[in-house]
Parts: C-alpha cells; sequence; structure tokens
C-alpha cells in the first residue's frame, strides 16, 4: 500500500511539474506564439496580396514573341540612375509575365536588392521595386516576413521568434500530456457546467486538432533561427544530412571568359567608362547562351533563375525555382567558354532526409501544395491564436485563486525521484544548449518560479 502512495505522489509530482511548465510557457511566451501565428498566417495570405497590389509590374499585356534576354537585360540597365552590379536574371515564366532583371542595390530598405520588371515582348519597362530571397518577394509581402521573423527589429528582434518556436514543441507535448492524464476526469467535470471547465475543454480539443501542425511548425521554423538553427545545421552537416549543390569551380585551363563586374562600382574618368560597359555588354549576351544550355540540360520549370558569375572564374548557376507541387528546383552550372553544364544537382536524385527537408521548407511557407496549403496553414494559424486566447481567459477565471491553489514548478521537481530528477535535468540541459535562447528563458522561468516558493514560504 505505501508503494502504491509513493508511486502516486511521483505521479502526481510528475504530472504538476508538467503542468507548471505548460503554464509559464504559456503565460510569458504565450504572447510571442500569438504574434508569429498571427504574422505568419498573414503571410501565408500575402502572394495574392501581392499580385493586386503589383499587378502591372508583375504582368503585361504584350502578346508575341519574346526578345532576347540580352536586350531585356539592356533595357533594364537604360533605366538605372547608378551603376549597379547585376546578380540575377529571372526569365519571364508564362506568357503574360514580366522578366525580372535583379541588382544589388543597398539603398533597397531590408532587402539589398533591386529588380526591374521588363516587357519581354516590348522591352517596356513595367515597374522597378526592391525584392527579398529566392520567392524574390515584393515589398509588402517582405515587410510581412520581417515583421514574422523579426518584428522589425533587425537581428535583436530574431530572439522573439526563436523563443517561440523553441517552446511551442514543449508546450504541445505538454498539453497532450496533460489530456491524456486529466482527459476523462476533464469531461466528467464539465458536467458541472462552469466556466472555466468549458474553456479547458475547448482548449485542449483545438490543440489535439492542430498539435500534429504545432510540432511541424516548430520545428521547421527553428530552421530558420539564429541559435538553434546554426546548432541544426551543424548537426546536419556532421550526419549527412546535407542538401546536394552545384560545383561552380572551373578548371584552372578554363577562366570564364566574364569580367568582374566589381568594377563597375569604381570611379572613372569619362574616356575610361568604355571598358567596363563592354564588360556589362559581353556580359549581358550570354544570357541567352546559358539559358539555352540549360534548357537542353533538362532546366524545364517555367520558372528559373539565371546566376552569372561576378568572379571571373566560375562557372554560371542557373536553377529552378518553382517550390510548388511537383517539386522543381533542379540546378545547373554552365561553363560560358564552351556553353556546357559541368556540373548538376538533380531534385530526383536527392536523398530523402534532403527532400523531406525541401518539402518541410515549401509546406512551412505555404507554397508547397498552392491554395490547398495555404488554406490548411490559415486555418491552423488562427486556430493557434484562438487556443492562446483560450488560455489566457482559463487563467484569468482562475487567477483570483492562483495563490492559494497552485504549485511552484521547483517544489514539484523536488518531490520528484532521485533517477527522475537527473533525467528532467539532463534533458532540460540538452534542449538548452542546442536552443540556447529556451535555455535562457528556462534559467528565468526558474528565477521567478524561485522567488514565488520563496515568497509563498
Amino acid at each position: 500500500m505505501s508503494s502504491q502512495i509513493k508511486n502516486e505522489a511521483t505521479s502526481n509530482a510528475l504530472l504538476l511539474l508538467i503542468t507548471r511548465l505548460h503554464f509559464y510557457v504559456g503565460l510569458f511566451v504565450g504572447p510571442f506564439i500569438f504574434i508569429a501565428a498571427l504574422t505568419g498566417t498573414l503571410y501565408i495570405l500575402s502572394p495574392q496580396i501581392e499580385h493586386a497590389v503589383y499587378k502591372e509590374a508583375l504582368t503585361t499585356q504584350s502578346r508575341g514573341d519574346y526578345q532576347p534576354l540580352a536586350n531585356q537585360i539592356a533595357a533594364a540597365r537604360s533605366h538605372l540612375n547608378s551603376d549597379l552590379t547585376l546578380f540575377a536574371v529571372r526569365p519571364a515564366p508564362e506568357v503574360g509575365d514580366n522578366t525580372r532583371v535583379m541588382f544589388l542595390d543597398p539603398t533597397a530598405r531590408l532587402t539589398g536588392a533591386r529588380a526591374l520588371f521588363i516587357d519581354p515582348v516590348t522591352l517596356d519597362l513595367k515597374g522597378n521595386l526592391p525584392v527579398y530571397g529566392t520567392s524574390g518577394v515584393l515589398p509588402i509581402r517582405t515587410t510581412i516576413d520581417f515583421f514574422h521573423r523579426q518584428l522589425l527589429l533587425g537581428e535583436v528582434g530574431r530572439y522573439y521568434s526563436e523563443l517561440a518556436a523553441s517552446w511551442l514543441w514543449i508546450a504541445a507535448l505538454g498539453g497532450l500530456f496533460l489530456w491524456y492524464k486529466g482527459g476523462k476526469k476533464n469531461r466528467a467535470e464539465v458536467a458541472a457546467k462552469t466556466e472555466h471547465l468549458r474553456k479547458r475543454r475547448r482548449h485542449y480539443q483545438l490543440g489535439l486538432w492542430i498539435f500534429v501542425g504545432l510540432i511541424f511548425v516548430s520545428v521547421t521554423g527553428l530552421t530558420w533561427s539564429k541559435w538553434a538553427g546554426s546548432n541544426i545545421g551543424s548537426l546536419r552537416a556532421s550526419i549527412g544530412w546535407v542538401t546536394p549543390s552545384v560545383d561552380l569551380s572551373l578548371s584552372p585551363q578554363q577562366p570564364t571568359q566574364q569580367q568582374d563586374e566589381h568594377a563597375n562600382h569604381a570611379h572613372h574618368s569619362s574616356s575610361q567608362m568604355a571598358a567596363p560597359d563592354a564588360a556589362n555588354h559581353h556580359a549581358d549576351l550570354l544570357f541567352d547562351g546559358v539559358l539555352k544550355a540549360a534548357r537542353e540540360a533538362g532546366i524545364d520549370a517555367n520558372k528559373i533563375e539565371i546566376k552569372p558569375d561576378r568572379t571571373g572564374n566560375k562557372a554560371w548557376f542557373v536553377r529552378e525555382i518553382d517550390r510548388s507541387w511537383p517539386t522543381q528546383v533542379d540546378s545547373v552550372a554552365v561553363d560560358t567558354n564552351t556553353m556546357t553544364v559541368t556540373s548538376r544537382a538533380d531534385f530526383e536524385t536527392f536523398p530523402l532526409v534532403a527532400k523531406l527537408i525541401r518539402w518541410g521548407i515549401d509546406a512551412h511557407m505555404g507554397v508547397l501544395f498552392g491554395i490547398p496549403n495555404q488554406i490548411l496553414l490559415t486555418l491552423f494559424g488562427l486556430s493557434t491564436c484562438l487556443m492562446i486566447i483560450w488560455g489566457y481567459k482559463m487563467w484569468w477565471i482562475r487567477r483570483p485563486n492562483a495563490g492559494s491553489t497552485s504549485k511552484p514548478l521547483l517544489q514539484a521537481w523536488h518531490k520528484l525521484t532521485g533517477i527522475q530528477k537527473i533525467i528532467t535535468f539532463g534533458v532540460a540541459l540538452a534542449l538548452g544548449l542546442s536552443m540556447p535562447v529556451m535555455g535562457v528563458s528556462l534559467i528565468v522561468f526558474l528565477l521567478i518560479d524561485a522567488w514565488r516558493w520563496k515568497k509563498a514560504a
């Protein structure tokens, strides 16, 4: 009998420990998770917003044969007010779309890059906008993205999103455990019809519906974080979970004919300006040949990007950028001396882990399956916000009695068995080292808890 009482006390201590940790995460990290979920939902809907706002820049009514890429690039250069470095070109993917000619531009807020949208038929300038990221998002979408990731506060703002992502999966697992341990009791007590119990039931049920999504967005979100993301990247490299990439290097006997475009930033007299202009013109003429070589090598997606070499001794990089389904992200390296492919990385040959990582990131961004992916993530984001609101309502209802009914986290840990203490401490230490933002915030939780325990003593 005494053994049974001891086991029950230990079980209750563990339950109380997880209950208090779940409460602290909800109380202190909940607002950050709420902001991340809300801004993430807005980002998921941003492609339609972006297309509506920038329709004139993105599309054209012109129909006819496309001009060579060299002519389109020359047309873009003619509209520059300063000499900028060309870093990528995205040919018009479909009839009715414009070509993006992208330049490095330190004056472009948040992005450091600018795209000139050129009508591929008439060579008219259709738009001149900052762009950002692999998907080439435009200002409205970029602002939403940066608000989601860093609250527009720069690098220091990234701690908010990492804090949310680090604790979200812990909160989800803790909620699942609490439901499992107390679900039947809660359902029986609902008969009392108290407002607190009704909200707790809704909170649990909604959490169960979106449990998998909570784990998914937390894990994939951590890959973008500063500290945990760096550790994840190092772990992937150490065990070989890296995404294959093309080799842009050329043999020493075959340097590329392209000139160094960094020379464009130097100041020259008017008699010296012909050299960089000639170099630009020569490099621009290579785009059509590179595109032809890439197409012949199997780069068949409508959405592609061509990146010229700016060092003078590497191959050009051509990649597919269509991340919808089926995923088209093949890439090749093209030697501009011979217009032959020297290296390639095909998605079909990627290891399974690399494919899963690619699909996971694209699903997180809402692009993998297009509209269905957007609808699912929108419902998930709004459900997460609602679940947090219900959680706060639960806390507010019981707030007057919190001091007399709740026990400190450290007090619950103190009642665990020796082996349980070692295990929980080891897990906390390992997670804190691998996810430093979580580790620091956990220390803050414990300091608050220690102060609260001391005050209650």
